[in-house]
């Protein structure tokens, strides 16, 4: 292959997706890391929330983003979602002719290989259900104890914007509670719009006491991915299924979203 044909490749964007804001978690990481990288982002908010979703529902919405990014050409895929990393990456993974990422396979190891006998985990319903992160860290490191627990109101208390809110702190402190129980080292936010409650998580426990995997996981796509060799600032696009402004709104937490995205109905 030609060196020119190489850079053509390497130039194509990567595609993001989340079932809404959650996933700038990662994605500003991303562009703070790789800002020569062409990037897309796809929020998913007509099927928000994805925890309380059935398995084939969110087989059929990654189908759908994976289709439409193929179509636009991209050079990989980042499932900047912890419920369709569990879920739909497996059934996916080897339909695409392009890299894709999913968030809790990729940190698994990383965090499996951390001095810890005890992990905790905070995810979405459909992603406890599934005991993926279990299953893919005890497959590095079978000694280690995870606790998975669901917290299936979290999305929608960032999403609707109660974050310090007295909905938004009992529902923290209830799952703590529940949590504390299990006494463990360190608690995995295993949901990318759960790093938004870290004001309110840490009014009752301490900040270091969180795994945020969304570091772990850029270093882990930058280590592992074919980098574009211009080292001009690359573009980016946002796309939404729907609620353009709610997605601005509510993601100026992670990133500043400059321009409404473009609403794309996939089914």
């Amino acid at each position: 292959m030609s060196t020119l044909s190489q850079n053509n490749i390497n130039s194509r964007p990567i595609g993001f997706f989340d079932s809404g804001v959650g996933g700038l978690s990662v994605y500003s990481k991303f562009r703070k890391a790789l800002p020569n990288e062409n990037t897309l982002y796809f929020g998913d908010l007509a099927h928000l929330p994805y925890g309380n979703k059935s398995f084939d529902e969110l087989v059929g919405y990654a189908r759908n983003i994976l289709n439409f990014y193929k179509n636009l050409e991209v050079k990989a895929v980042v499932i900047a979602c912890n419920t369709s990393s569990a879920q739909a990456y497996e059934i996916v993974k080897n339909e695409y002719d392009f890299k894709i990422y999913p968030i809790i396979q990729s940190c698994a190891k990383v965090i499996s290989e951390m001095k810890l006998s005890k992990i905790g985990v905070f995810a979405t319903l459909a992603t406890v259900k599934s005991l993926a992160y279990t299953r893919e860290i005890q497959k590095f490191n079978s000694k280690i104890s995870v606790m998975e627990i669901a917290c299936p109101d979290w999305v929608e208390i960032v999403e609707g914007g109660l974050l310090g809110s007295k909905i938004s702190f009992k529902s923290v402190k209830k799952h703590l509670d529940e949590m504390m129980q299990f006494n463990p080292d360190k608690i995995i936010l295993g949901c990318t719009h759960y790093p938004y409650l870290l004001g309110d998580l840490t009014k009752f426990y301490p900040k270091d006491k969180f795994i945020d995997p969304s570091g772990i996981f850029v270093d882990f796509i930058k280590s592992d991915l074919d980098l574009n060799k211009n080292d001009i600032i690359g573009y980016e696009k946002f796309f939404v299924s729907a609620d353009a402004e709610k997605f601005v709104n509510n993601g100026k937490i992670f990133y500043e979203v400059k321009n409404l995205p473009e609403i794309i109905n996939l089914g």
